[in-house]
C-alpha cells in the first residue's frame, strides 16, 4: 500500500510540530511495511495556482504524480485562522490538473485528517480539508485527529503524550483496513 503524507506547513526546521507528527506517521506506517511518501510544499517550489498556458509546472506534475500513486493520504495542517493554511489549499488547487483523466482528482482513494492549534478550534482545520477532500473526490476516514497543542508532547517535549499516540495509531490502523476493505469489494 502507498500511503503519502500531506504535510501542509512550509515548515523545514525538523524539530516543528509539523514535521515531527509527519516523520512519527511516516515511521509508524513504515514499521507496518507500507510504502511511504511526505509531501511538502516548503521551499516554494508549488507556484501560486492558475492554469497553464503550456506545460505543467515539473514541481506540480511531480505533485500530482505523487498524489495520484497513493492509494491513502494523511494530510496534515496547523490551524491557521480557522483553517488549514494557504499554501496547503493551493497545492491541492493544482490537482486540478487531474480533471480530465479517467480517475479525476482524488477518486475512490481514502484521506486522513490531523490539525492542531493552540486551543480547543483544531476541528475547524479538519472540516475545511474534510470539504476540500470530499469536492476532489476522495472518501474521508471517518476518524480523524484535532490535536490541542499544549497535549501533545511529554512534560520535557521529547515525545508525543500515549493518548495523542493512541490516536495516530487508531488512525493508522483504519486506514490499513480501508485499503483491504476497498480491495475486497
Amino acid at each position: 500500500m502507498n500511503v503519502l503524507i500531506f504535510n501542509g506547513t512550509m515548515d523545514s526546521a525538523p524539530y516543528t510540530t509539523a514535521n515531527r507528527v509527519a516523520g512519527y506517521f511516516e515511521e509508524q506506517f513504515r514499521q507496518k511495511g507500507f510504502a511511504t511518501e511526505v509531501f511538502s510544499p516548503k521551499g516554494g517550489h508549488i507556484p501560486f495556482f492558475e492554469y497553464p498556458k503550456g506545460d505543467m509546472p515539473e514541481p506540480v506534475k511531480a505533485m500530482c504524480d505523487a498524489f495520484l500513486k497513493a492509494d491513502v493520504l494523511v494530510w496534515l495542517t496547523p490551524l491557521y485562522h480557522g483553517s488549514m493554511t494557504g499554501v496547503m489549499k493551493n497545492a491541492l488547487d493544482w490537482l486540478e490538473m487531474t480533471s480530465k483523466l479517467s480517475n479525476p482528482y482524488l477518486t475512490g482513494k481514502v484521506v486522513a485528517l490531523v490539525c492542531w492549534g493552540d486551543g480547543h478550534q483544531a476541528m475547524q482545520g479538519i472540516n475545511a480539508m474534510d470539504s476540500v477532500a470530499k469536492a476532489l473526490r476522495a472518501w474521508v476516514l471517518p476518524y480523524s485527529v484535532p490535536i490541542m497543542k499544549e497535549h501533545l508532547y511529554t512534560a520535557d517535549g521529547k515525545d508525543f503524550t500515549e493518548p495523542y499516540k493512541m490516536k495516530f495509531e487508531r488512525m493508522i490502523s483504519l486506514l490499513g483496513e480501508s485499503r483491504v476493505l476497498k480491495h475486497i469489494q
